[in-house]
């Protein structure tokens, strides 16, 4: 008669261990598939409804952009935004700051595409804001970003524009410069990121100005 191994650990039924998977299955899709996404969305729309939403700008009650997306302004009257290098999803061309496709050249450094493309924007800036062949140029208003969607330039590439802006629109350079002095994001805390201007934001202001 064989003496029973009361070491030996007794197998679980196969039935337990299913039931064991199905219940933490189900325990974790509540959690994390329904709870959680729940209370961040709950959260979000209650301590910072505007972002929840999209950081919508509205003008009459209609919306008309996002302080988180550029929009393509080319009229001498208009702040510019940074080059895009979005193109539609069907191949049908450049389309500046088109959302469906976010994204960026990928050239490298070294890559003359990118050499030709920065030199060509430099002298069309001058030319269309009026400025010497000489004169610096803001690096952001000549490279376009990873997104190719930023709602945002430097004050530097803003205060650039103020002579042609303020030409278009008739108005003396202070009350350019003032009007995109008065909409600068300053720094996070002080010290994270780099003050700049929302487009948008200034162009609307400047088209409220009389």
């Amino acid at each position: 008669m064989t003496t029973p191994n009361l070491n030996e650990p007794v197998p679980t039924p196969i039935a337990r261990v299913l039931l064991s998977s199905v219940i933490a299955a189900v325990l974790f899709t509540l959690i994390c598939g329904l709870a959680y996404p729940l209370l961040t969305t709950l959260a979000g729309n209650v301590l910072f409804p505007t972002q929840a939403h999209g950081s919508l700008i509205r003008q009459n009650g209609k919306v008309i952009g996002s302080a988180l997306i550029g929009q393509n302004f080319t009229a001498p009257k208009y702040l510019h935004g940074r080059p895009s290098q979005t193109n539609k999803t069907d191949g049908s061309g450049p389309q500046p700051y088109n959302a469906e496709n976010s994204g960026a050249s990928n050239w490298g450094p070294t890559n003359a595409k990118l050499s030709d493309a920065v030199k060509a924007r430099v002298a069309a800036f001058r030319a269309e804001n009026g400025l010497s062949a000489t004169a610096p140029v803001p690096v952001d208003m000549v490279t376009a970003s990873a997104s190719g969607l930023d709602p945002d330039i430097s004050v530097a590439g803003a205060l650039a524009q103020v002579g042609r802006i303020a030409t278009a629109r008739t108005l003396t350079p202070a009350q350019v410069e003032t009007t995109i002095r008065a909409h600068i994001t300053r720094r996070s805390l002080g010290v994270l990121g780099e003050e700049r201007v929302n487009v948008l934001s200034v162009n609307l202001a400047l088209d409220s100005l009389k």
